[in-house]
């Protein structure tokens, strides 16, 4: 019976047999945690979904927590939870381990937790925050339409436009096919 080594995952699959390394659960993304880091995560999944209505969900090796778009994730690690939380300004903290902008108006704070005790204020009131936050930075800023109102260069850009024309028929009207070519 033949077999292939799938491209992502590096797993031999026997022919005729189903494979999809790219389903993944939160089971399965937290299953080989430490005990410290198990209650850690099941914290801080109760503390998130008491903010309200919002999608959970597993996606590669993150599992995020979203309304219309995410407002943090976690990434579970064998010594910690890396978290990544989007806010519309710059946190200055210890917890905070770095800071990207990650567009125009959201930036990603890092924060590693290792134990049960961390998942508290100030974090989860910085959580709470992002869940706030991100209906208003998820909406398009929407900005007035201007009505392009008259081109004051355009008639001197026809006459540029008009010249270099004319320029290009006289070159071309000017060659003379030489002997030999």
């Amino acid at each position: 019976m033949a077999a292939r080594e799938c491209y992502h995952c590096k797993q031999w699959i026997d022919e005729g047999e189903e494979h999809d390394c790219w389903t993944t659960t939160e089971a399965v993304l937290t299953q080989d945690l430490s005990d410290d880091l198990r209650d850690a995560w099941h914290r801080l999944r109760e503390t998130a979904a008491s903010f309200g209505d919002q999608r959970i969900y597993a996606s590669h090796k993150s599992i995020m927590f979203s309304r219309k778009s995410c407002y943090f994730f976690v990434r579970p690690k064998l010594s910690y939870l890396e978290i990544c939380v989007f806010l519309g300004r710059t946190l200055k903290a210890p917890q905070v381990r770095r800071v990207e902008q990650v567009s125009r108006c959201k930036l990603a704070h890092f924060i590693r937790i290792r134990h049960r005790d961390e998942v508290e204020p100030p974090i989860t009131d910085w959580l709470q925050e992002a869940y706030e936050l991100s209906e208003t930075l998820a909406k398009p800023q929407t900005q007035p339409k201007l009505t392009p109102g008259p081109d004051k260069k355009a008639p001197g850009r026809k006459r540029e436009n008009n010249r270099a024309d004319e320029k290009r028929a006289r070159s071309k009207a000017g060659r003379v096919a030489k002997p030999g070519r």
